[in-house]
């Protein structure tokens, strides 16, 4: 791991010691620092020169550097270290010239040995104490330690005929060639690095010494990296050509259905106050909350699309008829009280279309009453007062046994309140499954098992009691950041929350943030942006204590687009004789992902190391620079992802991966405003092969991106969240109402 950290480090800005190993070469003894000891011009000398190598180095460093300035940076340090190693090892002429005192490297090899293995004890010492004890293998240990020696010395032996530049450019070449060319975004990116192999190459064959005739069959190196180049080329160009190009993919399929049933939805909404009237009754088996017919001709006056679904809110407040009014009341001041709950009070005054929010302890509530306070402006007088806890956390809250019991913990309903950060919930989560409800999430052919699935049915697939291999999947079931969970009919109101949980849905505050606001200025149209799927942030998700965090929803996704996992087979559809059957292979284009992780957090710092030394993580990038790429991948964070508005309102189109409810679930379609991917993400290299290779895939790409983009302008203004709270108010009032008995 150390090594790779290294490696790292130092590659970025590598090829840079040449030229400067060169300079201090010239500066240490003029007649030094050549392979030719020759007075008479030649062009090759060009080669010899200060600027000459200094060009090559620039090109080199920004061609390997993939214009990562924060690696460029961050390798300054140690590659000075070794310029410093390198120039002092330089043999000079004359004991009165230099900046470097004369050193005998083979006089002082065995004490400097002995002094260098005592400097990596007392490292590895503090490194230990510091970030915990790193476990090694000890033959691939000894291994590399003799290598790296063996290394040392063959440099030695060669440098003492010629230049200590022998060491930089042949370690350079060894990092180029040897540069994975199925990670690359692009074929310009994979040119530029054969380009950039051949040109060190041709450095190394000039600094070694000898005739030139006799150095020639050295450029039979430059094959390496031509030869795997060339290889990814044509396994990309296999791949198109056994692309299923016609209307019969199944997200072609996926996609119309989808469409029809949208569709359908929108026509069946009430047009008028009777028939919203009789819907409620017929969905829900009871009246509508006193307000409602006011809530309709409101909604109505604003344009809303949609009138009847709001099973959201019903499905979330039901479990609450079973307390009383003064009851419910109850539970939220005592719930507000205890020093545990962390949770914020909200009141609303009808009158004043006002919220105020307060904390025991807290001051800023991330803009939550801020919040509340822009959507609700316009509903003074039509409302009652009402109150209700707010969970500021990104993490849902609420879990809801199927029976409470008595208890005189709170002197009402049992609430229990337990502090779970960083340790598995999952079985917490999952404790109210029935055995009967565990299945697998609905597919496009669940009757053949041998075909790659692609997510029909959202709901089944975000459903944790049908799907217990999730326990093992996501950040969040593994190891919350935090997670004070409330078990017990608390009213509390959430941004987003697992299936089996019981949190009330509001449209997050985290929509409206500067770094999350669309602007149109920013964004290019499709045919101008990369033809690539797009990702970058931070390791959020999940907090990182020990080697779990490989299977963190984040981390797997990161690694998948990256393609790090060695012999790892991705799932593809291929089509004979109108048969679809799946196939497994080695390969994934890695031209089509643009992904990476930009910071490293969350996490102890061994295992913040392991991550910075597992991934390639990159400089922070642009906050729209999503916005160049057709496809945009949106992931649950610690909890819901706030970015997720802004990709909707694009000219790209989103793929979607979260565990997740949110209030938006009954007006977002999956494979009509975005596609979504599941939780293993198998079918992730079809789908982006497909949307991004193939003409139809093109076409259904930009189609299902246009519709997000005009129906987020339609169903998710500011006023149509208006419209939500004012609905969910109405229930909430009618909830805490003092004179509603017990149902």
């Amino acid at each position: 791991m150390r090594d790779e950290t290294l490696l790292k480090l130092t590659s970025a800005s590598q090829p840079l010691l040449t030229p400067f190993l060169l300079i201090a070469e010239r500066c240490d003894s003029p007649r030094m620092g050549g392979s030719s000891t020759s007075d008479t011009p030649h062009p090759i000398h060009l080669i010899d020169t200060v600027w000459v190598t200094g060009l090559a180095g620039l090109f080199v460093v920004l061609t390997l550097g993939d214009w990562d300035r924060r690696g460029f940076f961050l390798s300054i340090l140690p590659v000075a270290a070794l310029l410093i190693v390198y120039a002092a090892l330089t043999p000079r002429i004359g004991r009165s010239t230099g900046f470097l005192p004369i050193f005998d490297m083979e006089a002082s090899i065995l004490p400097l040995s002995r002094r260098v293995v005592c400097l990596l004890l007392m490292v590895i010492g503090v490194e230990t104490v510091v970030f915990g004890f790193v476990p090694m293998e000890p033959i691939s240990t000894l291994t590399s330690g003799l290598t790296k020696a063996l290394t040392w010395y063959c440099m030695a032996k060669i440098a003492r005929h010629c230049s200590w530049r022998i060491a930089t450019t042949t370690r350079v070449f060894a990092i180029i060639s040897t540069r994975n060319p199925f990670t690359l975004a692009s074929n310009t990116q994979a040119l530029f690095l054969v380009i950039a192999s051949i040109l060190t190459l041709g450095q190394v064959i000039h600094i070694l010494p000898g005739p030139t005739k006799s150095k020639s069959t050295l450029w039979a190196f430059a094959l390496v990296p031509l030869v795997s180049n060339l290889a990814n080329f044509l396994a990309i160009r296999n791949a198109q050509s056994l692309l299923i190009h016609s209307g019969e993919h199944p997200i072609e399929q996926l996609i119309q259905e989808a469409k029809l049933n949208f569709a359908r939805m929108l026509q069946r909404q009430s047009q008028d106050y009777t028939a919203a009237y009789e819907q409620y009754r017929h969905r829900y088996g009871v009246e509508p909350p006193p307000g409602f017919e006011a809530w309709y001709e409101f909604a109505k006056l604003h344009q809303s699309p949609i009138i009847d679904e709001f099973d959201v809110i019903y499905n979330a407040v039901s479990p609450f008829w079973k307390l009383s009014g003064q009851n419910v009341l109850d539970i939220i001041n005592d719930v507000h009280r205890a020093p545990q709950s962390e949770l914020w009070l909200c009141i609303f005054s009808g009158q004043q279309a006002t919220v105020q929010c307060s904390h025991a302890h807290r001051t800023f509530d991330r803009h939550i009453e801020l919040s509340f306070n822009r959507l609700l402006g316009a509903l003074g007088g039509v409302l009652p007062d009402v109150r209700f806890l707010v969970n500021h956390l990104d993490e849902p809250r609420v879990l809801i046994p199927p029976r409470m019991r008595r208890t005189d913990t709170l002197g009402h309903e049992q609430i229990n309140l337990t502090n779970l950060s960083r340790q598995p919930v999952w079985d917490k989560l999952t404790e109210f499954c029935s055995s009967q409800e565990r299945g697998t999430a609905q597919t496009i052919y669940p009757a053949e098992p041998f075909t790659l699935s692609f997510v029909a049915d959202i709901s089944s697939a975000i459903d944790l009691c049908q799907n217990p291999e999730y326990g093992a999947m996501h950040g969040l079931t593994l190891s919350p950041t935090s997670f004070r969970l409330v078990e017990g009919a608390v009213l509390i109101l959430s941004t987003g929350a697992l299936s089996t949980m019981g949190d009330i849905l509001y449209p997050s505050a985290a929509y409206n943030e500067s770094e999350f606001i669309y602007d149109e200025r920013n964004d290019v149209e499709w045919e101008r942006k990369h033809n690539n799927l797009y990702w970058a942030g931070s390791t959020t998700g999940g907090f990182a204590m020990d080697g779990m965090w490989r299977q963190y929803h984040r981390q797997r996704f990161v690694e998948l687009a990256q393609n790090l996992k060695p012999r790892r087979r991705y799932c593809y559809l291929r089509q004979q004789d109108g048969v679809l059957s799946q196939v497994r292979s080695s390969f994934l284009n890695g031209r089509l992902f643009d992904v990476a992780f930009t910071r490293i957090m969350q996490c102890e710092p061994k295992y913040c190391r392991e991550q910075d030394a597992y991934f390639n993580v990159k400089s922070w990038v642009d906050k729209d620079k999503a916005l160049r790429s057709r496809l945009v991948f949106d992931i649950d964070g610690n909890g819901i992802s706030g970015r997720y508005y802004k990709l909707l309102a694009s000219k790209s189109l989103p793929l979607k991966q979260t565990l997740f409810r949110e209030w938006h679930d009954d007006r977002l379609r999956p494979w009509v405003h975005y596609i979504p991917v599941s939780q293993d993400m198998e079918e992730l290299p079809e789908m982006v092969l497909y949307l991004t290779s193939t003409e139809s895939g093109q076409i259904r790409a930009r189609e299902i991106a246009d519709q997000g983009r005009s129906w987020f302008t339609q169903g998710f203004r500011d006023i149509d969240q208006t419209i939500y709270l004012y609905r969910l108010l109405l229930e909430l009032a009618r909830l805490q109402d003092p004179s509603r008995p017990a149902m």
